[in-house]
């Protein structure tokens, strides 16, 4: 699994112009981009919660966990572009949806379990995100 980290003061997700999740902390939050590749499972998706739950990039060098901030999951297959070859991204490391999607729900789950505030975008839809990233400050996680 691969994840896009950024600090947020406010982020959300609209499907259809309908707002399906949004975090808009007193102070800061995360925004998680998520992907998923053929070899992951439930396992790596815990461990990947736990390392995006516990990651010390809010002010004071204090993590999401330390100060109960809240999370926008949003899922996001085109973290697997293969770029290497031409100008047309290639997908092929990207897990199929029946694979990704339950993977994507085991990472909320995991991270709700830890004890985090989670809001979601919405599997396969056409979503926009909006956020005001803070600092800024943007990290690409691996489990």
């Amino acid at each position: 699994m691969r994840a896009v980290v950024q600090r947020v003061t406010s982020a959300s997700v609209q499907v259809g112009g309908e707002v399906v999740g949004a975090v808009d902390p007193d102070g800061q939050g995360l925004l998680v981009l998520v992907g998923v590749t053929h070899d992951d499972d439930a396992a790596t998706a815990a461990k990947l919660a736990r390392k995006v739950w516990g990651l010390r990039i809010l002010d004071g060098e204090r993590s999401a966990s330390d100060v109960g901030a809240p999370l926008l999951v949003v899922s996001q297959f085109t973290l697997y572009a293969d770029t290497a070859k031409g100008r047309r991204p290639s997908w092929g490391a990207a897990a199929p949806g029946p694979v990704s999607e339950p993977l994507v729900g085991e990472f909320v789950a995991a991270l709700r379990g830890l004890g985090a505030q989670v809001e979601t975008g919405e599997f396969g839809a056409d979503m926009q995100v909006s956020l005001v990233n803070d600092g800024p400050v943007t990290l690409i996680l691996e489990a």
